[in-house]
């Protein structure tokens, strides 16, 4: 479908050189015509870039009526703590206080590109701020291991996406709960609790989850050695960019987990489904070379320019592309401008000498 829409948008620049070379050009026209020219050319670079076929993997995927969900050797997921089953979803967490719950894979995963869709839901008694206190999803090399970081050890190995229901940072104000953020791990690095995860974070966004009538989702994709985070929260079927970041380096062999806790504040975290899906993404010869380099712990390339927020690396595609757009489209406007002050002063000066 990308070679054929990218078919299609260069019969689009077809026509615009045509109409360019065809007609007697006007600065309105001009400008009209290279607007579209622009969002012909980048709508082509997106469908090349994503490029892709994907393929359910039922080995690693978690849904209804949750048959692959047990104990027994025949199980592809195990339950862990307060976590239970039923026909309608794996409840991690009832809303009720001081509770812990989780479900692991039992494969580790050998997949290169992938990404994960989870149908989750989170609701309960407490009114806004007075609920608590959220879920993860992981992908990680450990697995079963309860502890303080949503249900999951502390100084993790790999990559935990969260959805954070309570603010614990009391002086904090430009940020709205609940949040969704990222962090990768690599068994020495702390989540820090009293900031929220702030110090680590990779990037993230507000996600407004709770108590709602809809269905919600979160998308996480790995490919290229790019994350990839977005939600889909509104009832409208369409995802929202939270988090693109490149440099992403995660080991192969590890598990896919979902946990959740609850402390004080309660409400119910419920997972619906876990979906996997392995990527195949067409490769240069360079990045076939990249990818056979074997990634034994993971990382984040220029993690230090993250955090202190200089990185332009983190800009997503539409972004990036909006900021050169109206950067264009100023030095355009400058342009026409100066092109129609020159022939009004031309004008002029005709006028005197004639």
């Amino acid at each position: 479908m990308a070679a054929v829409g990218c078919w299609t948008h260069r019969q689009n620049s077809k026509s615009i050189y045509i109409l360019f070379s065809s007609q007697k050009m006007t600065p309105f026209k001009l400008l009209c015509y290279f607007i579209l020219f622009i969002f012909t050319v980048n709508h082509c670079i997106a469908d090349d870039d994503h490029e892709m076929e994907e393929f359910l993997k039922r080995e690693y995927s978690l849904t209804k009526p949750y048959q692959a969900v047990g104990s027994l050797s025949s199980s592809h997921w195990e339950l862990m703590g307060d976590a239970m089953v039923t026909t309608e979803q794996v409840r991690l967490t009832p809303d009720m206080q001081s509770r812990q719950g989780a479900v692991w894979s039992k494969l580790p995963c050998h997949l290169t590109d992938w990404e994960m869709q989870v149908h989750f839901k989170i609701h309960g008694t407490g009114k806004k701020n007075l609920n608590g206190d959220g879920l993860a999803i992981w992908y990680t090399k450990e697995r079963m291991q309860k502890g303080p970081v949503f249900g999951n050890k502390d100084n993790f190995t790999g990559l935990g996406v969260f959805v954070d229901t309570y603010p614990n940072e009391e002086k904090q104000l430009e940020r709205i709960f609940p949040f969704v953020l990222a962090m990768v791990g690599n068994g020495t690095i702390g989540y820090d609790h009293e900031r929220d995860g702030r110090p680590t974070e990779l990037g993230g966004c507000n996600a407004m989850v709770r108590n709602l009538k809809h269905d919600t989702f979160l998308f996480i994709r790995y490919v290229r050695r790019r994350l990839t985070v977005m939600i889909d929260i509104d009832g409208q079927h369409e995802w929202r960019d939270c988090l693109d970041l490149p440099g992403v380096r995660l080991p192969k062999g590890f598990y896919f987990g979902a946990t959740a806790v609850t402390g004080d504040l309660s409400d119910n975290h419920d997972i619906i489904s876990l979906k996997l899906y392995q990527l195949t993404v067409l490769r240069s010869k360079q990045e076939e070379e990249d990818q056979e380099v074997e990634i034994t712990i993971p990382s984040v390339d220029n993690m230090e320019l993250l955090r202190s927020g200089r990185t332009e690396e983190g800009m997503s595609g539409l972004a990036i592309f909006f900021t050169v757009l109206f950067s264009m489209l100023g030095c355009i406007f400058l342009v026409v401008v100066g092109l129609l002050l020159y022939g009004h002063w031309n004008e002029n000066r005709r006028k005197r000498f004639y």
